[in-house]
């Protein structure tokens, strides 16, 4: 089985690699350029990618992404005679495991390459040692799946973490994930929302205060710091943390231990620290807004969340868990939607993330009323607006990079019809799915909703080989 790709202009150099590589028993493939590589890459199983220089077209650090979408997701190893700081950071930043530079030492890239190929193999092996607890998280898009990879490495340990995202991405829903995956699982989780302490009372919030500490302490109270013991501690908003407290946290967080309020002595609390923050706590330091000692105690593993407009693909699974969870809750008849009440979902930019698509579905559901299936204009004004706006307007000169991208070689490139066929059949697949899932394969429910006789439902069920529940 070849598991590498040599991606580079120089087909001596490629051809010569290829050949050491061999004889060291690791077999590879070589082409000249990305475009070509793409092609190839969609018809293997590659677990690794050398990008070299010369390539005719375009910069390979743009092509990255894309390297790493393909089905076999393979790692990408820069090689370059370019000794570029600038250049290694981007390649780090942009996905590559690698940054290594031309004249290659030959024995360091082949214990690399052992080590790429074991990891590659281990990961999308299909193993999993443990069953997941995702606490409500949906979605299975590569995103997602990798922030999950992440939480159940993160259980498996004690380890700050701090996860980063946009507003409505699901940070609190994560950091129980974690904790629900975690040896502490069934002690407290205490949430401390860092933007909504008021500033004269933060210190007797989180660490408690003896009575008589201030005029209205008429009795002792127990801090969340200590209300955390044994548990997870989660700071949300941590970026909101004023600088006199974080400078107080930084040494709690150090020793585990502090004074309440008006005590005289220390007390121990063995807590787990998540974090989240929906700023950029880099350049919060670099401006002198949030400590760096701090910053750097906070990630002991980063996981970032993806916004919802990146998963587009999850939306479809999100809408019928959701429509099915709200339905249940008011104890209604679950509704349908149709394929172009979900186009329109994934048309808009959801700058709310899930949380306004949340919002949104329930108020599309008492929109609705007696109606049994969903249609675009059971949705916001405001949203529909926006859709159309973007329809209307001319197609952004930069929102596409700067090289065409192939993703296979022209004689593999569909005709339209072909083209158009196969996505409708995806479509109707995707819609027949939900179908069965929201009325639980009950034909009669099945026609109403989607307008289908029950010869036509059959057929299709039949063709796409649909089980009903």
């Amino acid at each position: 089985m070849t598991d590498i790709l040599i991606v580079d202009g120089d087909a001596a150099f490629a051809g010569g690699l290829a050949e050491s590589l061999l004889e060291h028993g690791f077999a590879s493939n070589s082409c000249n350029s990305l475009s070509r590589a793409l092609g190839i890459l969609h018809t293997g199983a590659f677990k690794v990618v050398l990008l070299g220089d010369d390539l005719p077209d375009g910069d390979v650090l743009d092509y990255l992404a894309h390297i790493r979408e393909v089905p076999s997701f393979p790692e990408a190893i820069v090689v370059t005679r370019r000794r570029d700081p600038d250049m290694a950071e981007r390649a780090i930043q942009s996905g590559a495991w690698n940054y290594v530079t031309k004249p290659l030492n030959l024995q360091r890239l082949l214990v690399l390459l052992e080590r790429v190929i074991t990891y590659h193999t281990k990961v999308h092996s299909g193993f999993c040692p443990v069953s997941l607890r995702r606490q409500g998280i949906i979605g299975n898009s590569r995103p997602m799946l990798s922030c999950l990879d992440a939480v159940a490495q993160a259980a498996t340990s004690d380890i700050n973490v701090l996860l980063v995202g946009e507003t409505g991405t699901g940070k609190e829903l994560f950091a129980r994930s974690i904790h629900k995956n975690s040896a502490r699982q069934n002690k407290p989780f205490v949430v401390v929302d860092c933007a909504a302490m008021p500033d004269t009372l933060a210190e007797s919030l989180l660490f408690g205060h003896e009575r008589g500490a201030f005029t209205s302490a008429d009795a002792p109270t127990v801090g969340l710091v200590k209300q955390a013991d044994g548990g997870t501690l989660f700071l949300d908003e941590v970026g909101e943390l004023p600088m006199p407290l974080q400078k107080v946290f930084l040494r709690v967080l150090e020793g585990r231990s502090f004074r309440p309020v008006g005590g005289t002595r220390e007390i121990n609390s063995d807590f787990r620290l998540l974090a989240a923050t929906n700023r950029n706590l880099e350049k919060m330091v670099e401006n002198e807004e949030f400590r760096r000692d701090l910053y750097f105690r906070l990630r002991g593993m980063h996981i970032r969340l993806p916004a919802l407009r990146d998963i587009t693909e999850d939306i479809n699974e999100m809408t019928c868990k959701f429509i099915q969870r709200h339905c249940e809750k008011l104890k209604m008849t679950t509704k349908g939607f149709s394929p172009d009440f979900l186009d329109a979902l994934m048309q808009y930019q959801w700058p709310g993330n899930v949380r306004e698509l949340i919002h949104t579905l329930e108020q599309a559901l008492s929109r609705a009323g007696n109606d049994a299936v969903l249609f675009p204009r059971h949705l916001p004004k405001a949203i529909r607006a926006q859709i159309a706006r973007r329809a209307m307007e001319p197609e952004r000169r930069g929102a596409k990079p700067a090289h065409h991208h192939e993703i296979a070689p022209p004689e593999a490139f569909p005709d339209l019809r072909t083209y158009r066929d196969q996505q409708i059949a995806q479509s109707e697949e995707r819609y027949l799915m939900n179908l069965m899932e929201i009325t639980g394969g009950e034909i009669a429910s099945s026609c109403a909703l989607s307008g289908l006789s029950r010869a036509r439902l059959y057929a299709l069920l039949k063709l796409y080989g649909i089980a009903r529940k």
